[in-house]
């Protein structure tokens, strides 16, 4: 088996989404080929140092993209050569900008909500009233919405992590009714002899037939049926996360918001006004699934901004 293979291999065994699949395999090819096609085997400490401090140096990486490099080839000696490797300490590393994250007040949420219409606004929406990720977000199950105990179960979240936040109570005949839609959509697929979701991990051996159950299927299925990368299985898919970046945006500029907007701009903004409404951190860290209370701490910093909450004395003058 080629070294490429063997990487996937190694991860499909672990589990890994496709899209880690692909980065890795990615990196690793990159590495080689920085390397002018040397085996890893033959290789080490110091070839992947210069191959770090060259996406640091001569490419200008982000340090976030520097480090997914960096566990990737970790991940190639350690799991798939079983090659234990030294200390990475002496390398350059790009540094990570301390940022405080984007947020809007709730005037400039309901902006651009207003400014969207349709499935998007439904997504953003969730993204804003239940903290959730762009990708938790457009890969939630019908399973996964709880109407009755009015909350959302997300799974498989940053660090392989399920955890629990609410259901709006006016998302709810909102997502009552857009599922109707996904139901028939759903039953054509079945009699058009399709209509099998992907399941995770090796739950489509264990259950052979819950792919083609209502509860396994896309809360916000793809218009088209697609090629299973793995499998080879046609399927309808979730939709493209890309398309609700697009219209976040597209929004942003109609509302005419000077700040830049994403789709996580809904979480930070979730996070901040709830704190502002007098919920305690560790409530808040668990509904956005944070492991280290330290990072949810950071919304503490930009709840009443201009200077941390602390007047100026020249709003003090009468000029």
């Amino acid at each position: 088996m080629k070294l490429l293979d063997q990487v996937r291999d190694v991860i499909r065994k672990k589990h890994y989404s496709i899209r880690t699949e692909q980065a890795y395999v990615d990196w690793a090819k990159r590495y080689i080929l920085f390397h002018k096609k040397h085996h890893p085997k033959d290789m080490g400490e110091k070839e992947i140092a210069q191959f770090i401090s060259h996406l640091a140096t001569d490419r200008r990486v982000a340090s976030s993209t520097q480090n997914q490099a960096l566990n990737a080839i970790v991940f190639l000696y350690k799991r798939v050569l079983n090659i234990e490797l030294g200390d990475f300490g002496h390398m350059e590393r790009a540094k990570k900008p301390e940022k405080l994250p984007t947020v809007m007040a709730r005037t400039e949420v309901n902006k651009v909500l207003s400014s969207m219409s349709g499935i998007n606004q439904l997504m953003a929406k969730l993204l804003y009233g239940c903290g959730l990720r762009l990708m938790e977000c457009v890969r939630l199950r019908v399973k996964d919405i709880d109407f009755e105990q009015n909350h959302i179960i997300v799974r498989d979240g940053k660090g392989m992590k399920d955890r629990s936040t609410m259901l709006p109570e006016q998302l709810k005949p909102l997502l009552q009714e857009h599922l109707e839609g996904v139901r028939i959509i759903h039953k054509q697929d079945l009699n058009n002899r399709l209509g099998e979701a992907y399941l995770p991990f090796a739950q489509e051996r264990k259950y052979p037939k819950a792919a083609k159950e209502w509860g396994w299927q896309y809360v916000f299925p793809s218009e088209k049926i697609s090629k299973d990368p793995r499998s080879g299985k046609m399927r309808r898919h979730h939709v493209s996360e890309s398309a609700l970046q697009r219209a976040v945006q597209k929004a942003a500029r109609k509302a005419e918001l000077t700040k830049h907007v994403s789709p996580h701009t809904f979480r930070h903004s979730f996070a901040t006004h709830l704190l502002e409404g007098g919920y305690d951190i560790r409530t808040v860290q668990e509904l956005l699934g944070h492991k280290d209370v330290s990072t949810t701490m950071i919304y503490t910093h930009v709840i009443n901004k201009g200077g941390m909450g602390v007047q100026s004395p020249l709003d003090t003058l009468n000029i």
